[in-house]
């Protein structure tokens, strides 16, 4: 991104102008269960300033590595999970410090905090206090197991908040003398960072129109609980265990196999067979410029699925419906057979019909379905004198732009432009200089 200013972004073909969230004020509280709210929050325009201990916060110690070589600065988790926001350093071992948290957070609109309960309010941080005297402040908990409760505070890690939870039980494949697979990444944050941006958003509309804010308990257990579909609700009406398949949904009964190998020995996942009569014209029609027309062997169930007008879910126990039904999946797996895994995906979705392509990690951030999206994003690292690629926007908007404003702060970055009108109004309020912000430059 030649010519960019110093730590800004390019998102594609975002539009330029403010996010949709702009106005918003945002203090974060460094943690490594809600950084990724504050991250959806800050790309979205809202103006988010994250607060650290001196020293720069532990996740800043999460590999991997740029170029593999570990700094303070150079921990790609970091990275990902903090653009587009402000950094600061306050001691909140120190009174000084917590009464100008107290001030940051008397201007601003949401509180995003990732702590275990009661730590916050052993230093002198009161969440009921504080929100008594702002009564429309927003006040954001992101903890393994929610704020009360008989597991309050009970260790936690993401593998074992990713098992209690049901996620991992659901995962797997179809050979069941296989483990479990557990999705990587810090899911049980992640997860629950999409329901507290959620949350918190939805309180900012209700705080618009009452004039009141509200504390939002986001518990991680809970929101992968609730993520299970079919395998948390089966138990507890049915009380029937789903067994893990590959590639799709866990289910009490085994389904037939979606992910299957294609030509080239890539893999393409297929989701619902074919339904209306136009999808399986268009199957026929695929079959016959493959040369494949007279070699699948139940064609004839086709071309009768596009006299009767396709078959509906609503259908399926009628023989007839149920032989159709199975040869159009046999039938999407027969051309899979027979082309390249890109081929086939492009040749599906062209048509209409519901196919995924399995991409190894190495490729996923260069598919052109991806590219095509603006989901690789340019993001200038001034610290390093060149561009990083980042993944971009979770979701595509029409209008309101969304977009990476800058690289993740450095320790203490924003400290003057942020900390400095406090501190002079500390002064001012008090007759003397605060005491407790760490003097760490700007990076």
């Amino acid at each position: 991104m030649t010519g960019a200013p110093a730590g800004t972004a390019a998102a594609g073909t975002a539009p330029p102008g403010p996010g949709p969230l702009h106005g918003l004020e945002v203090v974060e509280l460094a943690s490594e269960h809600a950084a990724w709210a504050g991250k959806l929050l800050a790309d979205l325009g809202a103006e988010v300033t994250l607060v650290e201990p001196p020293g720069g916060h532990a996740t800043r110690s999460i590999g991997p590595f740029v170029d593999d070589e570990p700094g303070l600065e150079r921990s790609l988790w970091w990275w990902h999970h903090h653009t587009s926001k402000n950094g600061v350093v306050l001691d909140l071992d120190t009174p000084a410090a917590v009464e100008l948290l107290h001030r940051l957070i008397a201007r601003c609109d949401i509180v995003l905090e990732g702590e275990q309960p009661g730590h916050l309010g052993a230093r002198g941080i009161d969440r009921d206090v504080i929100m008594a005297a702002s009564p429309a402040l927003i006040w954001v908990s992101v903890s393994p197991f929610g704020q009360k409760g008989p597991r309050a505070k009970d260790p936690a890690t993401d593998l074992t908040l990713m098992a209690g939870g049901g996620p991992v039980w659901n995962c797997g494949y179809d050979d069941h003398s296989l483990p479990p697979v557990r999705g990587l990444g810090g899911q049980a944050a992640n997860l629950a960072g999409v329901h507290a941006a959620m949350a918190a958003l939805a309180a900012v509309v209700h705080r618009d129109s009452s004039g009141v804010g509200q504390h939002i308990d986001v518990n991680m257990h809970a929101a992968l609980n609730v993520t299970t579909e079919l395998g948390s609700y089966e138990w507890l009406v049915a009380q029937h265990t789903v067994q893990r398949q590959t590639g799709r949904h866990a289910s009490v009964t085994p389904t037939a196999p979606t992910q299957l190998q294609a030509a080239d020995g890539g893999y393409v996942t297929l989701g619902f067979p074919p339904r209306s009569a136009r999808d399986y014209q268009a199957i026929l029609d695929w079959l016959e410029e493959l040369g494949l027309g007279s070699a699948f062997p139940d064609r004839v169930l086709l071309e009768m699925a596009v006299e009767r007008g396709g078959v509906s879910i609503v259908e399926l126990g009628d023989p007839i419906v149920d032989q159709i039904w199975s040869a159009g999946r046999a039938a999407m797996a027969f051309i899979a057979a027979h082309v390249d895994a890109r081929a086939c995906f492009d040749g599906f979705q062209k048509r209409g019909i519901v196919c995924g392509i399995v991409n190894a990690p190495e490729v996923v951030i260069d598919d052109p379905h991806f590219v095509a999206r603006g989901f690789p994003v340019s993001v200038d690292h001034d610290d390093l004198g060149r561009t990083v690629i980042y993944p971009g926007a979770p979701m595509v908007f029409s209008r309101s732009p969304w977009r990476i404003k800058s690289r993740a702060p450095h320790v203490g970055e924003h400290q003057g432009e942020v900390l400095d009108p406090l501190e002079s109004s500390a002064q001012t309020d008090e007759g003397g200089a605060a005491a407790g912000v760490s003097p760490e430059p700007a990076g």
